[in-house]
């Protein structure tokens, strides 16, 4: 009786096992697969043009915030 009931412990847990092991395996090669695609359809110059202007106001901003310390 009791080496029945270990021997459905193992195979519960096995299987249990099993499933979040080819659960993570098929996120894994989704996520892997989206991140590929999404690399594929952004634009390569993707990079934000910054203005003087907004040079000069982020210059601005840290130096009022390091005067106030």
């Amino acid at each position: 009786m009791e080496a029945d009931l270990f021997s459905q412990g193992v195979t519960l847990m096995l299987a249990g096992m099993g499933t979040v092991f080819a659960f993570l395996t098929a996120l894994v090669i989704v996520m892997t697969l989206m991140s590929a695609t999404i690399t594929r359809m952004q634009r390569g110059d993707a990079e934000p043009e910054v203005t003087a202007e907004e040079v000069a106001a982020i210059s601005a901003a840290i130096a009022r915030h390091r005067g106030k310390k």
